[in-house]
């Protein structure tokens, strides 16, 4: 009994944890450079796990292979594109200051009912929606903006 009580108050502590890092937040470790200039790669980041996804958000999203971490360009219903090099969401263009480099043009994409156009921010390496296709809602495993680690990049990116 004298046992159960002194190891009481850490399996509290542990259920909390498992639980905030199953359902609210956990980090994230940023591979690669397809969203260099924004992330370098090797970044540590806080993955909110709850909230709304909004237009130009980092999501990190499953796919079949890999986790993708690329920027939310377009929702559900819309349709995107790029011509001639410039982003057009629902036939207007839209100012694409996240990108870094070039964007291949690519054909008109309408997205259904529970898909989410992403796109990385360095155009020329970034495997993501223009290749692999639209992203479903189920896959998207939440958003991140915050940085942890390393110590120098604390904070917020956009």
């Amino acid at each position: 009994m004298k046992l159960i009580k002194e190891i009481y108050p850490y399996i509290i502590i542990l259920l909390v944890v498992i639980l905030i890092r199953t359902f609210l937040v956990t980090p994230i470790k940023v591979h690669g450079t397809s969203m260099y200039n924004t992330l370098e790669g090797d970044e540590i980041m806080l993955l909110w796990k709850i909230g709304e996804i909004e237009r130009y958000d980092i999501v990190v999203a499953k796919t079949s292979n890999d986790t993708l971490i690329k920027r939310v360009y377009a929702f559900p219903g819309e349709t995107i594109e790029c011509k001639d090099g410039k982003i057009y969401i629902n036939d207007e263009m839209k100012e694409d200051q996240y990108a870094f480099g070039k964007t291949d043009d690519f054909a008109k994409v309408t997205l259904k009912e529970n898909e989410y156009f992403l796109m990385g921010d360095n155009r020329l390496v970034s495997l993501d929606s223009r290749k692999i296709g639209p992203i479903k809602k189920e896959n998207i495993e939440g958003k991140t903006s915050f940085i942890i680690f390393p110590f120098g990049k604390i904070g917020n990116v956009d």
